[in-house]
């Protein structure tokens, strides 16, 4: 997955986001609007759950993380300490920013659902001017170039979405080691109806889908696709 290789999207052809202020800002990471509570936990936006995955070992510098109320001071009072990131990190970075969108949509079904279907049949790209990794750089005759592996994850959760809602009726717990938020085992999380969050455990709610049905749709392969 760190090799996903390199396209070129026209720039008008596309969902393209930059800024959380624009019409499709939400499907960043850095959007307010879509808060995630797990173990009691208020955590304000993906990117400060992102970003705390990096230090299950080190539940001080999580609570760092979550604890701050801007995305984006979250994201950089996480840089010092990302040679203290788990050593398995660039292994398995996408799996976690997967699992994080999966999250993001479970716990804000109504509002996330509905932005990321908007979006068509359109390739959805992250508009970035310094990362071509996780998003795609402008390029020559209005192209935007990149890996958008972003962009791409949130088209593989919008395929999922359309075709087999159900498969996301709980967000499992990623099989690897040291799962952990601020000590804790990461749970299995709840689709969540609309409701304002608290900071209740949401591994508890559910929208009245039977869990035998969320069973057996997380058992279908999603690990491999990447769109």
């Amino acid at each position: 997955m760190a090799q996903a290789e390199f396209r070129s999207y026209q720039r008008d052809q596309v969902i393209s986001f930059r800024k959380t202020t624009e019409d499709f800002g939400g499907l960043s990471n850095m959007a307010p609007g879509f808060p995630i509570t797990m173990l009691g936990q208020l955590i304000r936006t993906s990117e400060a759950l992102y970003q705390a995955c990096r230090f299950p070992h080190r539940p001080d510098i999580q609570r760092i993380v979550i604890d701050e109320t801007s995305p984006m001071t979250a994201k950089m009072k996480s840089k010092p300490y990302r040679k203290d990131s788990r050593p398995d990190w660039e292994d398995i970075r996408v799996q976690v920013m997967r699992w994080c969108l999966r999250v993001k949509l479970a716990q804000n079904w109504e509002t996330f659902s509905a932005l990321l279907l908007a979006t068509g049949d359109r390739p959805i790209v992250e508009d970035s001017r310094k990362d071509d990794y996780w998003g795609a750089k402008a390029a020559e005759d209005d192209h935007l170039a990149g890996r958008n592996v972003l962009g791409r994850l949130l088209m593989e959760l919008r395929e999922v979405l359309r075709s087999d809602p159900d498969r996301i009726a709980e967000v499992l717990p990623l099989d690897i080691p040291h799962f952990v938020l601020l000590g804790r085992q990461i749970p299995t999380l709840k689709r969540m109806a609309l409701k304002a969050h608290t900071r209740a455990d949401p591994a508890v709610t559910t929208d009245k889908i039977t869990q035998s049905t969320a069973e057996e749709s997380s058992k279908k392969p999603i690990q491999g696709l990447l769109l």
